[in-house]
């Protein structure tokens, strides 16, 4: 017996709906992954940060108060799982102390100027978040000297900190350009500067970031101190976290391109109370307003965002705060937008 047209289309219609609500309720019935659920168990975010980069994670030696870009990353973590982005104990980590932080389990996740290579995505056994900030490595050296490239500098000697792909690099660099120049390995950040400072190598290398983050924190006279215009390598950096929880990795990763989204769309955290009358359907999705199942799909509220906005700020935020004041200029960088040039982009959230 032949079905009507109208019989077909109530069927067609009524599966739709079954494969939509069923959607939904998988979503409303996500699992949390053990290191979320540890998290919420416990009432805070352990993150491994940097102490003594200012800019990015730098400890206050009076206070103990953490501040800094890849800070504030772990603070909106912690503002989209618990709600609370003070929530968040911080673990100091030297370069030499990260592998090992991760893989036993002593932090949740990293947010410390780390590079993703291939090496450490399957030696660490980790699973890397949006990278945050582009960066490359550098040289810092005395105005004093005349020089414009490290060639110039042949014959003398380098500081480097140890356990980095710095390290290496910079090995590569000298034997490339067939130099002359010692390297003096040095086994934490702080070391690295102070021994430059105190004059035991002409010139020292990091990252970019990292260069001007001391020179500006830790020297006497910044002027007396260049960056040289060589970029030896690609750096880029961000959050990581361990395999064993992919459900707490796609939180960090969406909280991440829910800072670049805020930023993209005009949502600050102090307007943020504006937009939830928004009737834009892509903000009301992307802020879990009208019933839209956003933050249910990574087993968090449907408004986790906001929450995150309104206590964090939003990519350009942080970065305004933080990193400004060293001189790293956004405007015309791989850290602006992509509608302005850059390379921050958001997947949709749909």
């Amino acid at each position: 017996m032949m079905r009507s047209p109208l019989r077909l289309l109530v069927v067609a219609i009524s599966l739709g709906l079954l494969v939509l609500l069923n959607g939904i309720a998988i979503a409303q019935t996500r699992p949390l992954g053990p290191i979320t659920q540890a998290i919420i168990n416990r009432g805070e975010l352990i993150c491994g940060a940097n102490a003594s980069v200012a800019g990015f994670g730098f400890q206050d030696p009076v206070t103990g108060e953490f501040t800094g870009f890849d800070v504030d990353i772990c603070r909106a973590v912690a503002a989209a799982i618990l709600g609370d982005a003070t929530a968040v104990t911080f673990r100091p980590l030297a370069a030499t102390e990260r592998q090992a932080a991760i893989q036993s389990g002593e932090i949740d996740m990293m947010s410390r100027n780390t590079t993703w290579t291939i090496s450490r995505d399957v030696d660490w056994g980790v699973i890397w978040g949006p990278i945050t900030f582009y960066d490359g490595q550098g040289i810092m050296t005395r105005v004093e000297y005349g020089v414009s490239s490290f060639a110039e500098l042949d014959g003398s000697t380098i500081c480097v900190q140890a356990g980095t792909t710095t390290e290496l690099n910079i090995t590569d660099y000298i034997t490339k350009l067939g130099l002359d120049i010692e390297i003096l390995v040095l086994p934490e950040a702080n070391a690295t500067w102070e021994a430059y400072a105190a004059g035991r190598c002409e010139s020292w290398t990091t990252d970019k970031s990292g260069l001007a983050a001391f020179r500006f924190n830790n020297a006497e006279n910044p002027a007396d101190h260049i960056i040289l215009a060589e970029t030896l390598s690609k750096e880029p950096l961000g959050p990581l976290s361990p395999q064993s929880d992919p459900q707490f990795a796609e939180i960090i990763a969406w909280t991440v391109f829910g800072l670049i989204q805020a930023e993209e769309f005009g949502i600050t955290s102090q307007n943020v109370d504006e937009f939830l009358t928004s009737t834009d359907p892509a903000i009301q999705r992307f802020l879990g307003l009208a019933d839209n199942p956003g933050g249910q799909y990574l087993g968090l509220a449907n408004d986790f965002m906001v929450t995150v906005i309104r206590q964090v700020g939003n990519y350009g935020e942080i970065y305004a705060r933080n990193l400004e004041p060293l001189g790293l200029v956004r405007a015309g960088s791989l850290n602006a937008l992509w509608t302005e040039g850059g390379l921050l982009y958001s997947p949709p959230f749909r």
